[in-house]
Order: structure tokens, then sequence, then C-alpha cells
């Protein structure tokens, strides 16, 4: 199980990486994991994006 620490430092790597395409480039992660049936990487990438807009509103 992914800890809430992992999910903003992986926030915060998109972040730093992407900037303002952090979202989207995760969005297209999410995608993926999707199309791979994988719903718990889903479901962990769609709490890195809600993360990833909350340091891009700061």
């Amino acid at each position: 199980m992914i800890t809430d620490w992992e999910l903003w430092a992986c926030a915060n790597s998109y972040v730093a990486r992407y900037q303002e395409d952090a979202p989207v480039l995760a969005a297209i992660r999410c995608d993926e994991l999707l199309e791979q049936r994988n719903l718990a990487g889903v479901r962990t990438f769609q709490a890195i994006i809600e993360r990833i807009h909350k340091l891009l509103d700061k």
C-alpha cells in the first residue's frame, strides 16, 4: 500500500519534471494503467493527479 507521503512525493516529482503539463501526463499514465486493467494503479494515479492539482493551485 502506498502512503500519503509517497503520493505527495510522486506528485511533487511530476510537477518538478513537467510543470504545467504534469496533470496531463499523469492522466495519460492513468489511462495506460486502465487499458492494462490495473485498477490499483489507476486509483493510485488518480490520487497523484489530485495532489498535482493542489500543488499547481498554490
